[in-house]
């Protein structure tokens, strides 16, 4: 399914959730992570505090001296921006209230236990490789309705409400069954990262084309440079989300809707073959195979320090590696380059989303603090706050209006536009975890020489296969 925007030459944010929100979440998700411990308190209720009076400063109706505890994923958009914006506008709005931080990297390992015992934290950034199912929380009651956030008025403006003041499709790209969950906060592009000043410093550019980028990692690879890498070891997403975007150009999205809907035989599309044949050149000829047993960060430094040319990510890649990124680098995103004339979609198509989500607790003991938290994150000084820190547009409208990015999200704003309808996104790895962990696996064994094409798509096909035919898990379909 590709985006149609309203002006096909100016593809914005609100265009990529206009498109979210039509494909939406369809099904009733089954219980799956925290079921089998439910029963050790995950049906135990906080002892919740009382309302407290509803005013026009405190429409959620949120007991004012009452604590919050607020629980964030340290990733690539790190903790700064809950420290140092939106805890202390919650704090301003509320001097009485504790607002008790916690960051960590591993939102399952440290929260699941909590649920389950039935004393969740009221409000979680539930993101990266160890999140927990939003499917199965959905299902175990454990995540409030934000419908009340979404119709209680802004921070902003007491005549508009807080879903008025966000992208179109916003609301519905969070949504289970019609029922809001989630917010998905930040606009995310995916692609190929390489540095301008590199680049520039060797006379070299972006490639296109399948012939002109093989031609120039083979230059990259004459100076001495790693061509191309990801990191085996916890990033595997990233080169599986490349191959797939890869596959939705050869043969059009649809090659993505069937992976999603399980479809017979989607594994096995002439699509995604052709491109895991072609990666499995990239991984035999231009990877160093030693990055398989590193981590993320670890092979994102070695960008930095100019010994990687092309890294495949998102755009929070900038942010999370600010700190090691030395002056004048200039990260700038290529999209994956077509594989030939034949190719369904342009080179210029690549996967964009509204991406990172947020929850609040809903068997919490302060929920409505969880739901006024949210309210004040989607603040204009809350999303503006978000951008300085983070250097990411948000899905508030007004959050980035005369907002210089830096150069790498510049590029994948300015790729994002470049793209016009022809935007795209994958959803079973948030749908089917078993799933993405196959994919992930496959990805390392394909790319670093183990298997061929032919037994990566057939691998993945048995797994996929084996989901659909088991009825205790939950199918979703777009």
């Amino acid at each position: 399914m590709s985006i149609t925007p309203d002006n096909p030459a100016d593809l914005s944010r609100r265009t990529v959730l206009r498109r979210a929100a039509a494909v939406g979440l369809l099904a009733t998700p089954a219980a799956g992570l925290l079921s089998a411990c439910a029963t050790s308190g995950g049906d135990e209720k906080n002892e919740q505090v009382a309302d407290g009076t509803k005013s026009a400063t405190n429409p959620l109706g949120v007991a004012e001296d009452a604590p919050i505890e607020v629980v964030i994923f340290n990733g690539g958009y790190g903790e700064k921006y809950a420290t140092d914006v939106h805890q202390p506008l919650y704090k301003k709005a509320f001097p009485k209230a504790e607002v008790k931080h916690q960051s960590t990297q591993a939102v399952s390992t440290v929260l699941q236990p909590r649920f389950a015992a039935g004393n969740p934290p009221e409000f979680v950034n539930n993101s990266g490789e160890k999140l927990i199912d939003f499917g199965s929380l959905v299902a175990d009651g454990q995540l409030a309705d934000l419908t009340e956030l979404w119709d209680a008025p802004s921070v902003d403006d007491p005549n508009k409400k807080v879903r008025d003041t966000v992208v179109p499709g916003t609301v519905d790209v969070g949504s289970f069954n019609g029922k809001p969950y989630v917010l998905y906060y930040v606009s995310t592009v995916f692609g190929i990262w390489y540095s301008g000043k590199l680049f520039k410093d060797n006379g070299w550019a972006p490639a296109k084309d399948w012939s002109e980028f093989t031609a120039l990692l083979d230059k990259i690879k004459a100076k001495g440079i790693t061509p191309y890498g990801y990191a085996g070891a916890n990033a595997a997403y990233y080169q599986w989300n490349v191959i797939l975007t890869h596959a939705a150009k050869i043969g059009g999205t649809d090659v993505l809707k069937n992976i999603d809907n399980l479809e017979d035989g989607a594994w096995q599309q002439d699509a995604v073959k052709q491109a895991a044949e072609a990666w499995a050149e990239i991984g035999a000829k231009y990877v160093d195979k030693s990055f398989e047993g590193l981590k993320h960060t670890d092979v994102q430094l070695r960008q930095n320090q100019y010994k990687l040319a092309f890294y495949p990510s998102g755009d929070w890649l900038e942010g999370e590696q600010k700190k090691d990124t030395p002056s004048g680098f200039e990260y700038q995103l290529m999209p994956v380059p077509s594989l030939s004339a034949s190719d369904k979609l342009p080179a210029t198509a690549l996967r964009a989303t509204a991406g990172e989500g947020y929850f609040v607790s809903a068997k919490s003991k302060n929920p409505k603090g969880g739901l006024e938290y949210m309210r004040q994150m989607l603040s204009v000084a809350g999303a503006k706050g978000f951008t300085e820190v983070v250097k990411a547009p948000t899905v508030v409208t007004a959050g980035s209006e005369g907002f210089a990015f830096p150069p790498g999200v510049a590029s994948s704003q300015a790729a994002l536009k470049a793209a016009g309808q022809d935007v795209f996104n994958i959803y079973f790895d948030g749908w089917y975890k078993e799933l993405d962990t196959e994919v992930r696996t496959a990805t390392n064994e394909l790319m670093f020489g183990r298997i061929k094409a032919d037994a990566f798509v057939e691998r993945i096909q048995k797994r996929a296969d084996a989901i659909k035919k088991d009825s205790s898990i939950a199918k979703f379909t777009r």
